[in-house]
């Protein structure tokens, strides 16, 4: 099994570092976040009963672990400074547009998108990591949309 979470660690380090980053905005924390991601994965390996959900399991201890490392920072999260996480394809005024309107969202509002649009979840993974029901979710990312579209016509 460490065999196995090692590999999906290697394959999605990429992926793993702009949530990272996403959350504390500072490459040294978030590779120190990286760094304790995996230790607390291997450590707790024995957690994970079903091995099709590695990917959600890890992604989940992941960022329970940049809300922990915030919270000893005593930062609020904030989605602002996206320039090295990859947007969606939109021209570069679309891009700032969005990326001001990000500003006005709550955390968890800011955290459902990140995960569904940035890092391509599905909604039943973006409910795993996040530990809410899909209905939350979905209800969650469909307000959050409508806020969005108002923002930006706005």
């Amino acid at each position: 099994m460490q065999k196995e979470i090692i590999d999906y660690i290697e394959e999605n380090k990429e992926k793993h570092y702009r949530i990272a980053y996403s959350y504390v905005k500072n490459q040294e924390d978030a590779l120190d976040i990286i760094q304790d991601t995996i230790v607390k994965a291997l450590k707790y390996e024995s957690s994970l009963k079903n091995r099709e959900y590695l990917g959600t399991w890890f992604c989940r201890i992941l960022i329970n672990t940049c809300k922990t490392h915030l919270n000893k920072k005593n930062k609020v999260i904030y989605l602002n400074e996206m320039e090295d996480t990859p947007m969606p394809t939109f021209d570069q005024d679309q891009h700032l547009d969005i990326e001001e309107a990000m500003k006005h969202l709550a955390p968890h509002e800011q955290e459902v998108i990140l995960l569904r649009f940035y890092q391509g979840l599905e909604l039943q993974e973006v409910a795993d990591v996040t530990e809410k029901n899909i209905s939350t979710v979905k209800s969650t990312l469909y307000r959050t949309m409508k806020k969005l579209k108002k923002l930006l016509e706005g």
